[in-house]
């Protein structure tokens, strides 16, 4: 009765205040018996099941990814080597693997943030972020992903570890991640998201993470959908390098269709040849030097707006993304 009195006496002053001041355990070199463990273990248990619920898988085109959703309507960061670009269409795979229509948002291409936007109807579960930058060398935290994918038997795994290095737009943790868990979050032992994870290490114990003050220094901007500088996560696209794949000739009020590219975007998007182009991305397009000038500007997979007229004399509006040259 004694023990489980200093234990539970423990863990009140590990939780602290209701503005939940910081866990005494931070501060130790290391745990100096079962009652410093269990503080630990029971700051786990508290706040693993709401950071569970906003892990999400992020399915990629070859692998996949994680990343944690941080308001109820949709808003969740990842690495930008997870999302690799901007406006792109994603599929996200919640806890109870609920699958979500997801597009990409801006990102920093030199420390590996991004961010991505839930398209489904909410609320989501989410998490709070640490937007003070209160996390010290030594503390302890556990990380969270779809270790080598999505698994819905298993769900998001969780290792728990502590903050070994400090750098400007970096944190190393001793966390094991591994494929699949880069984008994921790193939280404090009190629930709230510190970072996300970036390079999985050649060695286990050895991975890198970006911390929130890097992602609140750019919010804006990846909220906004920007491209933020240059660097190995990342690389912007070519422009130019866009495949619409159809031949047209100057016509009644546009460009009409004369042939289309087996397989290219313009068939698979249900363009026909007789149709008459009269709009991209809002532009007249009168004739093909137009056309050109227009595809000149754009990359593949760029997202790409037209207004037809068919042959009926029906107009639509189709909307696709442009294959690589």
């Amino acid at each position: 009765m004694k023990n489980s009195l200093i234990v539970m006496v423990a863990i009140f002053a590990a939780f602290g205040t209701a503005a939940m001041a910081r866990p005494f355990i931070n501060d130790k070199p290391a745990p100096e018996g079962r009652g410093d463990l269990e503080v630990i273990q029971s700051l786990l248990h508290r706040n693993l099941p709401a950071a569970r619920a906003a892990t999400v898988a992020i399915e990629l085109e070859k692998g996949s990814g994680t990343g944690v959703i941080v308001s109820e309507d949709g808003l969740v960061l990842t690495a930008a080597h997870v999302s690799t670009g901007v406006d792109l269409d994603l599929t996200v795979v919640m806890e109870d693997g609920t699958r979500h229509d997801a597009v990409s948002l801006g990102l920093v291409a030199s420390s590996d943030a991004a961010m991505i936007r839930l398209l489904g109807e909410g609320p989501f579960p989410y998490v709070e972020y640490d937007s003070e930058d209160r996390t010290r060398l030594g503390d302890w935290v556990f990380s969270l992903g779809h270790s080598g994918g999505f698994a819905e038997d298993r769900g998001p795994v969780v290792r728990l570890g502590r903050v070994v290095r400090i750098a400007q737009s970096t944190y190393q943790s001793d966390c094991m991640l591994i494929g699949g868990d880069s984008g994921g979050p790193l939280f404090d032992l009190e629930g709230r998201l510190v970072a996300i994870h970036s390079r999985v290490g050649q060695r286990l114990p050895e991975n890198m993470h970006v911390p929130m003050r890097e992602f609140l220094r750019y919010w804006d901007a990846m909220k906004n959908g920007e491209f933020v500088g240059s660097g190995p996560f990342a690389q912007m696209p070519s422009p130019g390098t866009g495949f619409l794949g159809l031949v047209g000739e100057a016509g009644d009020g546009g460009l009409e269709i004369q042939r289309l590219a087996n397989r290219g975007p313009a068939a698979k998007a249900g363009l026909e040849v007789g149709d008459v182009i009269l709009t991209i991305n809002g532009n007249e397009v009168p004739d093909r030097d137009t056309l050109r000038k227009i595809l000149d500007e754009m990359a593949a997979g760029q997202r790409i707006t037209m207004e037809i007229r068919r042959e009926s004399g029906e107009h639509e509006t189709l909307e696709f993304r442009l294959d690589e040259r």
